[in-house]
């Protein structure tokens, strides 16, 4: 088998003939690959050739084609910074009253410079890898996350709490439209896979009750317009989801990228006959900051969980570290590799 169908094969529930890995590696693979953040996000070439070198190096079977976590919001106009070399960022949304929402311009994200490299990076390594390899289109910010941006963090907390049903809804579904706006250009590349992350809707943000809510419902209208384009479509989530696990199931995502701070029996338990796990050594205790052999106990273990289902791609847990050492990374891959 190779890459693209192994990961297939995992998304069915059918058995690969190796453990899958499909790596969140780009400021790792950009800093290896001797190219500062600044000329990456600027180019899709040298976004393809950043990851084109990674699987050289490494030889893992799904690309995870990213640039940073603040692309959609830049898109809807929120302030931006970029660092020469390191991933952009965003400080303070772009509505400073929460009426404001009702006078919101509607998204053209397909007009955003970076929305366009990001498009034809995944666009580039399709082509080069034709069904070789697996490749995942990250599309940024799912919806709840977007509005987070948009008002800023605080602000938005305290918008759940004090703003209108009417105001809030008005911002999540213009937010919904833009994260449907890059989901249908992206699957327009020819990918795989498209994804989203939503961290400010994990149990560490808010409720199980408030996520239900306010996120859920808009994350399934986003896996379901995946779906309608004929892609795979991929939730990622940070911190400990534990609380949350039976919610994200109703999204009907085909795979659930989560953190290694949910219990990996809980994920196994829920999920491992329904859909595909994808995790989830700690990127920085483990892969970046431990040694060669914490790397190779954490892998083993994680991979005996998951050893009597099919609904398994390795990975790290979140983003790797541009610092992580490659002797870790290939020592993750290898004992994936050897496992029976």
């Amino acid at each position: 088998m190779n890459g693209h169908q192994r990961i297939t094969a995992t998304l069915k529930g059918e058995k690969p003939d190796k453990v899958p890995v499909m790596l969140h590696n780009f400021l790792m693979a950009a800093r290896e690959h001797g190219v500062t953040m600044e000329q990456y996000r600027n180019s899709p070439k040298v976004i393809a050739e950043t990851f084109i070198s990674a699987v050289d190096k490494y030889q893992y079977d799904g690309i995870l084609v990213d640039i940073d976590t603040v692309t959609l919001a830049g898109a809807v106009g929120v302030k931006v910074d970029f660092p020469v070399d390191d991933a952009a960022r965003s400080h303070d949304g772009n509505i400073a009253d929460l009426d404001d929402v009702f006078r919101l311009k509607p998204a053209r994200v397909g007009d955003y410079k970076y929305i366009q490299i990001w498009l034809e990076a995944v666009r580039m390594l399709k082509d080069y890898y034709k069904d070789e390899l697996y490749i995942r289109g990250n599309c940024d910010q799912a919806p709840f996350s977007l509005a987070s941006m948009m008002r800023g963090a605080q602000p938005w907390m305290l918008d759940l709490m004090m703003g209108t049903e009417e105001q809030i809804t008005c911002l999540l579904e213009y937010c919904t439209d833009a994260t449907s706006q890059f989901i249908t250009l992206m699957s327009q590349t020819g990918c795989d896979m498209v994804s989203n992350g939503d961290s400010p809707a994990g149990p560490e943000m808010i409720s199980a009750d408030m996520f239900a809510k306010y996120a859920m419902p808009y994350e399934k209208r986003i896996v379901d317009l995946a779906h309608n384009k004929g892609v795979a479509y991929t939730m990622h989530i940070c911190g400990n989801t534990e609380v949350i696990l039976d919610h994200m199931k109703q999204i009907g995502a085909d795979a659930y990228e989560l953190d290694y701070k949910t219990d990996v029996k809980k994920i196994y338990d829920l999920f491992h006959d329904s859909a595909t796990f994808i995790g989830n050594i700690d990127p920085s205790g483990v892969l970046a900051l431990g040694t060669v052999d914490d790397v190779r106990k954490k892998t083993l273990e994680l991979l005996e969980f998951y050893k009597n289902s099919n609904r398994f791609i390795l990975n790290a847990g979140c983003a790797l570290p541009p610092t992580t050492p490659s002797e870790n990374l290939k020592t993750m891959i290898e004992t994936a590799r050897n496992f029976r």
